[in-house]
């Protein structure tokens, strides 16, 4: 669904993705841009899947434990609804969006709204995560953020799963994924 904006009170909407491997600030960085948007005295609204619960049921928290309140919810379309009005809408965890996050993130950015989107760009495999890939090609602004390889000190921008498991979704933090350089991920992934 294409909402047709009149030229005469058009406000320009954008899409920006924060995306990266596990621990590499994802959400810090987009706590940080949601905290200067409420600084500015624009209006905001953070949402999370409501499936993501290691943290906070109602919170975003990023792996140094800063934190912002949250909506979770279960389907991305409950997202328009709720996001009716507001300047500026943070989205965390976007790889476990349905595919319907794209077309909720285009619609909010042609009611004029800033959309700010944070998820892994790859999953555990290394392949493209969900709907990352379309996000991330629609975004006006995209931010790869790194971490450091736990095996060597390079930069790291895989997510290595520590647990034997096929699941592609699987929540976890230090005890089930660790960031890891292209060299030692697919090293890794042989043994």
């Amino acid at each position: 669904m294409f909402i047709e904006l009149n030229s005469a009170n058009r406000q320009a909407g954008w899409i920006e993705v924060i995306c990266g491997s596990m621990f590499s600030g994802k959400t810090e960085e987009l706590i940080r841009r949601l905290r200067r948007a409420q600084i500015a005295n624009q209006s905001v609204q953070i949402f999370k899947p409501a499936v993501d619960t290691r943290y906070s049921e109602e919170k975003i928290v990023s792996h140094d434990k800063n934190s912002i309140s949250s909506t979770p919810v279960v389907t991305s379309h409950n997202i328009l609804d709720l996001a009716e009005g507001v300047e500026v809408i943070g989205i965390d965890e976007a790889q476990f969006f349905d595919l319907g996050i794209i077309d909720v993130a285009r619609q909010l950015c042609n009611r004029g709204a800033r959309v700010i989107a944070a998820g892994l760009d790859m999953d555990f495999r290394g392949d493209p995560f969900g709907p990352m890939p379309d996000l991330l090609a629609r975004a006006e602004f995209v931010t790869k953020v790194h971490a450091i390889c736990q095996c060597c000190g390079s930069l790291a921008n895989y997510s290595f799963r520590l647990e034997a498991s096929d699941s592609q979704v699987l929540l976890g933090e230090k005890d089930s994924y660790e960031p890891r350089c292209r060299k030692c991920f697919f090293e890794g992934k042989k043994s």
